[in-house]
């Protein structure tokens, strides 16, 4: 939902996004960027259940998060694998 500025309803300042990201030994890679929170929790669910993800081996976790337009990042959700 777009976020109007005090200077009018048509001034957009920005939109929040929500991304989804993998943790592993190497890092935390961003594997996809979602505009929706609907489309970013469908596919936060199919990566988690996911075999290749469940039994790499090397994944320990996948992360669900939400950028608002200032860049501030706020965790939504979080699953580790064993």
């Amino acid at each position: 939902m777009p976020l109007s500025s005090t200077r009018g309803p048509e001034t957009t300042i920005g939109t929040m996004s929500f991304s989804i990201s993998t943790h592993d030994s190497w890092g935390v890679v961003q594997v996809a960027e979602c505009e929706s929170l609907e489309e970013a929790r469908n596919l936060f669910s199919q990566l988690c259940q996911d075999p290749w993800y469940r039994e790499d081996g090397t994944v320990r976790g996948i992360e669900l998060t939400e950028q608002s337009p200032n860049g501030n990042k706020q965790r939504l959700d979080w699953v580790a694998f064993r």
